[in-house]
């Protein structure tokens, strides 16, 4: 079962900061995380520098909209490739998927709840 973590603090933060704009911008995110993690997965274990750098700006940009624990796996699969250790970023990989999907529900329901 994959757990996954929303960090309302960093939600309204961003959209204290965004105002207007939050709604777009929250719709926007969540296709880029979707976007960067099909990137990271084309890239593992072929283009593996390529695969880090989608992963380090899918653990950002996660971050920053309160999706802590896609930000956490992000983050695992990023260290990992830039450490050489290519198995552990797979493994990591195997969980992003659900990742993405359930931290763009659980964004999209805080949205709509508020």
């Amino acid at each position: 079962m994959t757990t996954i973590t929303i960090d309302e603090g960093a939600l309204e933060g961003m959209e204290s900061l965004l105002g207007d704009q939050f709604a777009d911008t929250l719709t926007f995110c969540c296709s880029e995380f979707q976007r960067l993690s099909g990137e990271v997965l084309a890239n593992l274990d072929s283009e593996n520098e390529v695969a880090a750098r989608h992963a380090h700006s899918l653990k950002s940009n996660a971050a920053q909209f309160g999706a802590s624990s896609l930000s956490d796996v992000a983050r695992e699969i990023e260290q990992a490739l830039n450490e050489g250790h290519v198995d552990t970023a797979i493994e990591k990989s195997q969980n992003l998927d659900a990742q993405v999907a359930g931290s763009v529900e659980k964004l999209q329901a805080w949205f709509a709840g508020r």
